[in-house]
């Protein structure tokens, strides 16, 4: 099965309705969907946190390096949001994400990294990055170091007509006005990872553009809106890799934010150069 096919089949599993409070049956489904797709690659362990006194869960896979002595090497974090706003069902925001999620746990499990890689299926993103936010928390407290975190966000939607892409204020003058690239979005110590995955995006055929960004993000807001930003406030190695959504998606955060609105030749393009990128760090 082709990986474009494969990325297409998770999507049409992920895209429904899924606010665990409006929706719980849709997304009670997607977080059973991506538990059985993950534990065809090793055991799944759940991270649960406290939300209003109901309990959330993180989904979490470790894979091994490629040699056990390197497996005291810090793990690289993957993450992507399975939760959707009310009203939603959400292809790109965030079906998108977790699709590749789950692709690049077949990868890396058929083909180990330098690094143990870590990937997390995150709950409650559109709540205030609750999910992450604790796990990262909890990393933090137990002095985990990781080689990187990589948030995965909206991957998914392409425009290539001219003025499609919109920017925080000052961003426009350095950045193309077309919205058909992928954008890597990181803090200062990630630049080299920056520059190494987005040249592997490029060369799989997807656009990319890299924006490092001093101070936790602080002064340009919208640099934030993701599970990377609770990795940052902590001081790790953090990305997100997005779309831009609301920069671009005119479906975001509707009912319109539907399959047939995805670019999946763009998508497949941003997963086959991540497979190739991770790899090489």
């Amino acid at each position: 099965m082709s990986l474009k096919q494969s990325l297409q089949d998770h999507l049409s599993e992920i895209v429904r309705d899924r606010d665990p409070y409006i929706a719980s049956a849709g997304y009670f489904y997607v977080q059973q969907y991506i538990q059985q797709q993950l534990e065809q690659w090793g055991e799944v362990v759940t991270h649960e946190f406290q939300v209003r006194g109901k309990s959330h869960k993180n989904l979490i896979l470790n894979l091994p390096s490629i040699n056990h002595q390197a497996q005291a090497r810090p793990p690289i974090l993957i993450g992507a949001h399975y939760d959707a706003v009310p009203g939603s069902p959400a292809a790109d925001d965030n079906a998108t994400g977790v699709a590749v999620l789950l692709e690049l746990a077949k990868a890396f499990a058929a083909q180990p990294l330098k690094y143990p890689v870590r990937l997390v299926a995150f709950d409650m993103e559109e709540y205030g990055l609750l999910g992450s936010e604790a796990y990262a928390e909890e990393l933090k407290q137990q002095q985990q170091p990781l080689r990187l975190m990589i948030s995965l966000e909206m991957l998914g939607y392409c425009d290539h007509t001219p003025g499609s892409q919109r920017y925080p204020t000052g961003l426009e003058r350095f950045y193309p006005d077309t919205g058909n690239f992928i954008a890597l979005i990181g803090n200062l110590t990630t630049i080299f990872d920056l520059i190494k995955l987005s040249r592997h995006i490029s060369k799989a055929g997807t656009p990319s553009q890299i924006l490092p960004v001093p101070n936790k993000g602080l002064m340009v807001r919208a640099t934030r809106l993701s599970d990377h930003s609770p990795f940052w406030d902590r001081g790790y190695r953090a990305m997100m890799i997005t779309d831009t959504a609301f920069m671009r998606n005119p479906h975001y955060h509707k009912d319109s934010d539907r399959i047939e609105t995805l670019d999946l030749d763009f998508l497949t393009g941003i997963c086959q150069g991540l497979i190739k990128g991770i790899h090489s760090l």
